[in-house]
């Protein structure tokens, strides 16, 4: 649809719509509330007959106006000269942009006449009283054509000697110089060129009264236009006569009684064929505007509204009026919950600030019930006590489900939110088997403290990975399968806060393993801290490397003491499994029968000697039909009993612990005794196993 608003005529509009694959003219004088089709002239230019019967002919215009405001373009109207229509168009059962002429109306497109058979740019010289035209730029001229009886005449005249190509005219406002001014180039090579027209010597004189005639402004013979009846002065069509300063076009404009064509469908609703306006199948007329309140009055549509700017009065007016109605009762109906700040994260024990708003409902008489999520809920009985927010504490970290419901006695509305209430890990501790079998799953556990619940995001990066596994929970299962020594990682995120523990597994296909416990005095000095077992279990592990230099050694946490040895095989096993198994067991039936015997112990502090003791001799976990424990599942189950609040004080208790140093020394008489006794039938001896006195940080 392309519209155009005719100048000087409130209301009136000419459009091009298309239907059924054709685009046609159409007319409206009460701004698009009716249309119809626009009449062809009764006769062409040379006054023969045009047989154009409507619906199936009429007349249509190009409605495209010109880039260049020195031109007319295809249209043109002008506010100064009211009713007068000038435009490119053609006579035809549609728009067409072959033979095209011009058109021109004089009573506001009620009736036309034809003009030019080819196109021209019309321009208006004295509001009206004279009309100038010039061919289209494309084809050069030195002619312009002037009419001064509204284009029922038109005279020749020259302008130029030599043809111009016109890219313009100028009129110079005024009443003291009537000039107008051409501007274009001879060629397309040429300078620009101006030529001046004085066309004051054309109105040898000032209007006055005789020269001016009434034109009543109709719409098919009907008055009533906008709801006014409006009577214009104009110059009698052929009088050269100068109208003055004080020119009025407007004569009178009297008010109408109110009809149907006056008022249009109000928003929501289309006109039917019958030409009652209905509700559009998307419009709900019983919907009430949000701001609606009980108690308050709100205008009810009828359907109709009045044309804007139309001046009608009384007649049907108070029908198709709105009316003012009571704002009904209505269940609440779109709740909505938010925070503040818009954020669904927010920090342990500091305010948070939820809004709650209600689309539709009666406010007033609406029950807000609000459940934080944490056990605590609140309730109003006012939406409007609530505007503010409502603030809330959270104590404990975690997710929390918010839910607000809205109820009244016609119904009720709910709506929920999901707040991640965080705060920074302080510690990590990755809890992982020393040893793991090769293709066979075992468990790592991240300890966070203090406790998270569901905040923590885990970043696991497991042996030579690029890329880390992540997991909301604080366990996965991984499957090692490449022998070596790998390294775990774990990186623990949570607010703005990421920390790291590590941990190195040896990965074999097999092992031996034997479970140890130790003298009772050692649970004295057991602070249970992992600075503590790791230094039992180096002391332990280098006084056994006589025997073996592939040994673990991890002291579980808790009391009583007890920890667990790793017999890992050879790094060069070419001389095959088997083989590794048997040294493997021939070197844990040693270490097993010096331990049965009390052999192996160490000095814990002068005056305080441990005997290291065998608990249960353990194969590795190979066969899982046997009754023996998996070596990785027993070390992660007792590693599982060690609390965050030991790791927390680790470097505390070590500081404080005078003890913590332990001293061995490793008799050497004795283990060259043990060494030889290994294929002796008789005598066993003992062994005692003693370190040297070695310091930590300046400490004796």
């Amino acid at each position: 649809v392309v519209d155009i608003f005719v100048a000087g005529i409130k209301g009136m509009l000419i459009a091009n719509r298309r239907l059924d694959n054709q685009v046609k003219s159409y007319i409206t004088y009460n701004k698009g509330r009716d249309w119809r089709l626009l009449q062809a002239p009764a006769t062409d230019m040379a006054g023969n007959d045009i047989h154009c019967i409507l619906p199936f002919c009429s007349l249509h215009l190009q409605l495209q106006t010109s880039e260049n405001p020195y031109l007319s373009g295809s249209i043109s109207t002008k506010a100064s000269a009211p009713g007068i229509i000038v435009a490119t168009g053609n006579i035809g059962s549609e728009l067409s942009y072959n033979n095209v002429g011009m058109f021109i109306s004089s009573d506001a497109g009620n009736n036309w006449r034809h003009i030019f058979e080819e196109e021209h740019n019309v321009w208006f010289l004295d509001k009206g009283g004279a009309l100038v035209a010039v061919k289209q730029p494309t084809v050069p001229t030195r002619h312009l054509q002037i009419s001064f009886d509204e284009g029922r005449q038109w005279t020749r005249h020259s302008f130029s000697l030599v043809p111009l190509f016109v890219d313009g005219m100028l009129v110079e406002a005024g009443t003291e110089n009537q000039i107008m001014t051409f501007f274009g180039h001879f060629s397309h090579r040429s300078e620009w060129q101006l030529i001046k027209i004085d066309y004051k010597s054309i109105f040898n004189r000032k209007c006055t009264e005789g020269d001016y005639q009434t034109w009543h402004l109709h719409n098919k013979g009907e008055p009533c236009v906008m709801g006014q009846k409006q009577i214009y002065m104009k110059r009698r069509p052929g009088n050269y006569c100068m109208l003055g300063k004080d020119y009025a076009k407007v004569l009178s404009a009297e008010s109408c009684i109110c009809r149907a064509h006056d008022f249009e469908c109000d928003y929501g609703y289309e006109r039917r064929r019958e030409g009652n306006c209905l509700p559009a199948f998307w419009f709900n007329p019983a919907v009430v505007s949000r701001s609606c309140s009980q108690g308050q009055k709100y205008l009810n549509s009828t359907g109709y509204r009045k044309v804007v700017s139309n001046n009608c009065v009384k007649g049907v007016k108070d029908m198709y009026t709105p009316r003012k109605q009571m704002c009904p009762n209505r269940a609440p109906k779109g709740l909505s919950l938010s925070t503040r700040e818009g954020k669904l994260t927010a920090d342990l024990l500091t305010n948070v600030t939820f809004l709650v708003h209600l689309d539709e409902g009666d406010s007033m008489r609406t029950n807000i019930q609000l459940d934080f999520g944490d056990g605590t809920a609140v309730s109003y009985s006012n939406l409007s006590w609530i505007e503010e927010g409502i603030r809330h504490v959270y104590k404990m970290a975690g997710i929390f489900r918010v839910s607000a419901l809205a109820e009244n006695t016609l119904g009720f509305d709910t709506t929920t939110l999901y707040l991640h209430v965080t705060c920074p890990v302080e510690h990590v501790q990755l809890l992982a088997p020393f040893v793991a079998i090769k293709n066979k799953a075992v468990n790592l556990t991240a300890v966070v403290w203090p406790v998270h619940s569901r905040t923590v995001t885990y970043f696991w990066w497991l042996g030579n990975n690029t890329e880390p596994v992540i997991s909301l929970d604080g366990s996965i299962s991984y499957t090692f399968t490449s022998e070596g020594m790998n390294t775990v990682t774990v990186q623990v995120s949570s607010a703005n806060t990421i920390l790291q523990d590590t941990k190195t597994i040896a990965v074999q296909e097999f092992f031996k393993s034997l479970l140890l416990s130790f003298s009772p005095n050692l649970d004295e000095y057991n602070p249970d801290v992992p600075e503590w077992r790791q230094d039992v279990g180096r002391v332990i592990k280098k006084a056994l490397l006589q025997v073996s230099d592939q040994l673990l050694v991890a002291v579980f946490p808790g009391v009583p003491t007890a920890a667990e040895l790793f017999l890992l095989p050879h790094k060069n096993q070419s001389e095959g499994r088997k083989k590794s198994e048997e040294e493997l067991e021939q070197i844990s039936e040693i270490l097993a029968s010096a331990l049965n015997q009390n052999l192996v112990e160490f000095e814990l502090k002068p005056g305080a000697r441990v005997i290291v003791y065998i608990t249960q001799l353990t194969l590795a976990p190979l066969v899982d039909s046997m009754p023996r424990h998996s070596s990785s599942a027993m070390l992660m189950l007792l590693s599982v009993v060690f609390l965050g609040l030991a790791v927390f004080l680790i470097y505390k208790f070590k500081r404080k612990i005078p003890w913590i140093n332990i001293y061995a020394e490793v008799n050497q008489e004795k283990e060259q005794e043990m060494i030889g006794s290994v294929n002796q039938s008789d005598s066993t001896p003992k062994i005692t196993l003693i370190e040297k006195g070695r310091s930590r940080k300046g400490e004796e």
